[in-house]
């Protein structure tokens, strides 16, 4: 090979040593294909990395048609039965007769009517499965999923092989957005006893639930990939004074994605040994009035860059949901010094954005 070659092939290298992603350029698809037929890795391409290596997930678009509905949040629970109560052979036939009142009354059409017979049916039998799971069904026709997922839960607690209370549980969880708990159900209703409408609630709920497998996936495929290729980067010895390393740790005016509860107290020492106040944002895949809420947020981390803006999917991160006792998202936690001191639940933009001004002085 001729000096000249060489020595041109030497400069090419140095090049790829100090930026690998010009790989990626498709003039030099036919060297790439070769290095991967020999073993090797090629890196991203710069774009689908921040500078400071962030990964920046972007939002699952859902088939939400006919299925999703508002959650009957503002309904007060329904009455349960009370498992203390002795079941005589009298409140046997009395709950007899009020099931069949309450299965007239769905025949035509009346289902509160319906809802008030199987609850007579429930407090004189409250250990009969079918009684919740027939209710749960009721629940699910008048759009009152969350209803409906409390009797599921109470039909499963009796008979945990109950084919109606993981069928309504698993219809209920997708008109609440709930895709990979409500393939769960739908498949195991499936299992114990298939009918043609827990199919076609399948073919909708799939797609969806493995659009969040897939996403999920594709982005511990990317964290793997930023790891190794921290790992890989020579890192010149440099001394950092504590609050410099904290400020490094933040990067101001963008989201920090936490992943573990490890993570997070990470984030919190930092933000205390500058005395910065924290907003810890719950967040979900699934969640409708998450994706409102998500660009807003991005915008005051920009427009705040002092204070710490943290955000955690519950999904992902589930020892960090289960530690703060989310039971429901968006929800915003105001932390100071690694303590509450305020919080907003919900997609109130306007109450957010009150809090900030008032704590993030």
């Amino acid at each position: 090979m001729e000096p000249e070659k060489i020595e041109d092939l030497k400069k090419f290298v140095d090049q790829c040593k100090i930026n690998p992603s010009i790989l990626n350029d498709p003039n030099l698809a036919f060297f790439t294909t070769y290095l991967q037929s020999l073993g090797a890795r090629i890196p991203l391409k710069t774009e689908d990395v921040t500078m400071e290596d962030d990964i920046i997930e972007s939002d699952i678009e859902f088939d939400e048609t006919g299925i999703v509905v508002n959650p009957d949040n503002d309904d007060p629970p329904q009455k349960m039965g009370d498992a203390s109560v002795e079941v005589t052979e009298e409140n046997l036939e009395a709950a007899q007769v009020s099931k069949a009142k309450a299965m007239d009354a769905i025949s035509e059409g009346k289902l509160d009517e319906a809802v008030e017979h199987l609850t007579e049916a429930i407090l004189l039998n409250p250990y009969s499965a079918i009684l919740y799971a027939s209710r749960a069904s009721v629940f699910v026709k008048m759009n009152k999923p969350k209803a409906a997922i409390r009797d599921a839960d109470a039909a499963l607690e009796i008979n945990p092989d109950s084919a109606k209370g993981n069928k309504y549980r698993g219809m209920a969880r997708a008109m609440l957005g709930q895709w990979e708990d409500a393939a769960k159900d739908l498949h195991v209703a499936s299992s114990l006893d298939f009918d043609e409408e827990i199919g076609l609630m399948l073919k909708k709920v799939k797609p969806n639930a493995r659009k969040i497998e897939d996403h999920r996936r594709k982005y511990e495929r990317l964290r793997k990939e930023r790891e190794l290729r921290k790992a890989e980067r020579p890192r010149p010895p440099q001394k950092k004074t504590p609050d410099q390393d904290a400020v490094s740790a933040l990067n101001e005016g963008h989201v920090l994605s936490v992943h573990s509860k490890t993570e997070l107290d990470t984030k919190f020492t930092a933000a205390s040994s500058l005395s910065r106040l924290v907003i810890l944002y719950f967040t979900a895949a699934w969640c409708g009035p998450c994706r409102f809420m998500c660009p807003l947020y991005q915008s005051l981390a920009e427009k705040h860059p002092k204070i710490v803006f943290v955000k955690v999917d519950i999904d992902e991160a589930r020892d960090v949901a289960a530690h703060w006792s989310i039971s429901s998202v968006p929800t915003f936690f105001f932390i100071k010094n690694g303590k509450e001191i305020d919080r907003v639940v919900g997609a109130d933009k306007a109450g957010l954005e009150t809090k900030i001004a008032q704590h993030g002085g």
